[in-house]
């Protein structure tokens, strides 16, 4: 049975045209994944799916009475709230049903005989519920839940305006998985956790009885979950029944049938048009002429097939640092109290290193910490002096009503206009989105935004906090290429193994004291 169906849209997006006539159906219990560059609207169709956009054109959907979830990371939620009352809430009428039991069982003692009967076979009808809804197992599917995400009970106690971004994101999704949904909406749910921690949630969702769409750029993980693929692709969506894998192939056939076509349609049409204009003027041939242009009219066009973007990043060196670019002793992190045991380390010249660790365990606060954007809590750092430093910070703000090409500017007032697009475009930022407001773009294409600010911030050290994060497959290569190819010293921090081990020459691995 069809859960969703979507008919004929269309929908532009800041004069952005992402659909057009576009239309796919989801069955019940079906695991799809939405793919597509960075641009294409992924997030934007899951929005409008979820009603919180509304289509130009066309119609969506849903079966009646069916309960959809929809994974936002950047979704409001109290954050005077603990941990425990935000995930629990999901178990409200649950909880409501066990006082009305237990009320029913209280107002025996006090009942006259004759309703005794009447009140326990209604106390016991609820109770039959809550073990149908294995309501005392509660406590245990939270923790699975909770650990499988790469947390401890221990957060349950934690008010939310306490966690960190990561940790926040991966409780929003922890609810989203404890609910009921018929169906549910992630968008990139694998974007804070580490590898063993996808490894569950993959696991998770292939055990998933009911159906789900979701949006995500790793690779390994959509190989995982995917038995259907909806693709967007020149402006329409395109299903692949089938894997990951079948998809990756069937999209390859279909790229090389659709340009075969396309490219013998413009043969076929210059010829066309080479004969119109030589006969259209003679007297004996006009009407063969015309007749060949009303033809024409009428043939219906074959569409180019989108080619992946070309990226071009790079990162510039300025003038090289000596032996001990950054050294630090007993170092404490934190804000209220120390986040790990002090730390010793010790990065020379040249050298590429990951950090890596667990979610929530400090590696943006150690980032920050050595860039004195917040303060150390003991010990000491010390950059050598010759250290000029280039970073990109993960998930920085933008202010509202800035557009990409502004940004640009204003970092760099003596680029032409050419050189800015220029700029742009070697990132993926066409003219049109380079004229939007830049909170109006996609994360990848933000992403791309910020990694542009940083091509002619010559430096000699290169900080890059989780620069992948909303990345697409073919942006991630690039950026890979770009980081071997860097001659400075690089300190990246990454939970993507499958990137950075190409790239670094060791892991700085932060534990928890």
């Amino acid at each position: 049975m069809s859960l969703l169906e979507i008919e004929n849209l269309s929908f532009s997006y800041s004069g952005d045209l992402l659909y057009q006539g576009a239309s796919m159906r989801l069955f019940e219990g079906e695991h799809a994944v939405l793919v597509g560059p960075n641009g294409t609207g992924k997030s934007t169709l899951l929005k409008l799916m979820d009603r919180t956009l509304s289509p130009d054109t066309g119609k969506i959907t849903w079966l009646t009475g069916r309960k959809i979830g929809y994974l936002d990371q950047y979704a409001k939620i109290n954050p005077n709230l603990s941990v425990e009352a935000y995930l629990y809430d999901v178990f409200l009428p649950l909880f409501e049903k066990e006082k009305a039991m237990e009320k029913l069982y209280e107002q025996v003692s006090t009942a006259a005989e004759k309703d005794h009967d009447r009140l326990l076979h209604w106390a016991a009808e609820l109770g039959e519920q809550l073990m149908a809804s294995d309501f005392y197992a509660i406590k245990s599917k939270i923790g699975n839940v909770i650990h499988g995400l790469g947390l401890t009970m221990d957060i349950l106690e934690t008010p939310i305006k306490h966690l960190s971004g990561g940790m926040r994101a991966k409780i929003i999704l922890a609810k989203l998985l404890l609910g009921d949904s018929d169906v549910l909406l992630l968008d990139e749910p694998t974007n804070f956790l580490d590898v063993k921690h996808i490894e569950w949630l993959a696991k998770f969702l292939q055990n998933y009885p009911k159906a789900y769409i979701v949006v995500s750029h790793h690779e390994e993980f959509l190989m995982e979950i995917a038995n259907t693929v909806f693709a967007l692709e020149n402006l329409t969506i395109t299903r692949y029944k089938g894997d990951y894998a079948f998809y990756l192939k069937e999209r390859q056939l279909r790229f090389e049938q659709q340009e075969k076509a396309f490219l013998n349609q413009q043969k076929f049409i210059q010829k066309t048009e080479e004969f119109i204009q030589k006969n259209i003027v003679r007297a004996t041939t006009t009407k063969r002429a015309q007749s060949r242009r009303k033809m024409l009219e009428k043939v219906e066009r074959i569409h180019a097939p989108q080619q992946s973007k070309t990226y071009h990043f790079h990162f510039p060196m300025a003038s090289s640092t000596g032996k001990d670019v950054l050294m630090t002793s007993n170092l404490e992190i934190g804000y209220n109290e120390p986040l790990l045991e002090p730390l010793n380390i010790a990065i020379l010249k040249q050298d590429k290193v990951a950090i890596t660790g667990k979610n929530g365990i400090g590696k943006s606060t150690f980032i920050k910490t050595i860039l004195h954007v917040i303060p150390s809590l003991g010990g000491q750092f010390k950059w050598i002096d010759t250290a000029k430093i280039a970073y990109f910070e993960q998930d920085s703000i933008f202010e509202p009503n800035i557009t990409p090409f502004q940004l640009v500017h204003h970092r760099y007032p003596h680029f032409t206009k050419k050189d800015v697009m220029s700029l742009l475009g070697n990132h993926g930022i066409d003219y049109e989105m380079a004229n939007r407001d830049v909170n109006s773009l996609s994360g990848g294409e933000q992403t791309k935004v910020r990694l542009a600010l940083l091509r002619h911030q010559k430096g000699n050290v290169l900080i890059l906090d989780e620069p992948t994060n909303h990345l697409d497959v073919a942006a991630k290569e690039a950026l890979k290429e770009a980081l071997i190819a860097y001659q400075g010293t690089l300190i990246l921090v990454s939970h993507e193994k499958e990137f950075y081990q190409d790239i670094c020459d060791y892991e700085i691995t932060l534990y928890e004291g």
